[in-house]
């Protein structure tokens, strides 16, 4: 993997980690269009760093909020009434929300890891994140704010999680839909999606931490990947902020018709190539 490949498929990260359009699709397909042979192991190591960047750049964006949260948990568990304020009962929801798709993760592993061995399988898979875009925005009323969340909520939101553990399904895309089908608004749909991220990726990045401990001979090529790692951390803090703000007075259907024209060019190449 050179410095351009690992710049490249950084700043692809940061940017798709978080926007609706699915990162995981994009690492495999970027490569596929671009005709580029990698390394499996280095863009497993590639995979695992710019993971941690992204969510280094969610926990540095809401590090505000997860201390509110933090000291509001701590409090109603020392009051004996965990759920009394606002802020803790945000925070057992987002764990609440990240149980299925951490069950889902384990179980489901190997297929997991299968289906990122074939582009026209995450291509395909990008077209049903398109669709259930189009579907949330047509569907759904957008009337409740994140304060009126309830368990039910979550744990609906964290089952559209799990369907985002294969490449090609939006994670932020799938959960921003859920919060759309219990009728949240956008940006509370965007905020929650986002803050259920960080138990997802802590843990994913702490089980591949261990994988990557197992790969011979990793520090000769951290320097170079290490690009990806703060391309991905620099850019992804800023889509964040970005769609946050687009979501307060514009729809998702920019990207549904985005990932549908990918899925759509890729499958294209995938048949004359």
């Amino acid at each position: 993997m050179t410095l351009f490949q690992s710049l490249l498929l950084g700043i692809v990260q940061g940017l798709t980690e978080f926007l609706p359009v699915s990162s995981s699709a994009h690492l495999v397909l970027v490569p596929f269009i671009l005709n580029w042979t990698l390394d499996p192991t280095k863009v497993f190591i590639f995979d695992v760093l710019v993971q941690l960047g992204t969510l280094v750049s969610v926990i540095a964006y809401f590090w505000k909020d997860l201390l509110v949260i933090f000291k509001a948990v701590i409090a109603g568990i020392r009051s004996k009434k965990p759920f009394e304020d606002p802020n803790a009962r945000l925070g057992w929801f987002t764990l609440l929300a990240t149980v299925p798709a951490g069950l889902g993760g384990l179980l489901l592993k190997s297929k997991v890891e299968a289906a990122f061995s074939s582009p026209v399988l995450t291509a395909v898979l990008l077209f049903v994140t398109a669709v259930m875009l189009t579907l949330a925005e047509i569907f759904t009323r957008r009337e409740r704010d994140l304060e009126s969340l309830t368990p039910l909520d979550a744990l609906v939101i964290g089952f559209f999680q799990l369907l985002a553990i294969f490449p090609g399904i939006s994670r932020s895309g799938a959960t921003i839909s859920g919060g759309l089908t219990r009728k949240l608004k956008r940006e509370a749909a965007a905020r929650f999606s986002f803050l259920m991220s960080i138990p997802i990726m802590l843990a994913a990045g702490l089980l591949s931490a261990l994988d990557l401990a197992k790969v011979p001979d990793v520090g000769s090529f951290l320097p170079v990947l290490s690009l990806g790692f703060f391309a991905a951390l620099g850019v992804g803090y800023l889509s964040i902020r970005w769609l946050l703000g687009f979501l307060k007075s514009r729809s998702l259907f920019p990207f549904a018709i985005y990932c549908g024209v990918v899925s759509v060019l890729t499958i294209f190449i995938a048949y004359f190539r």
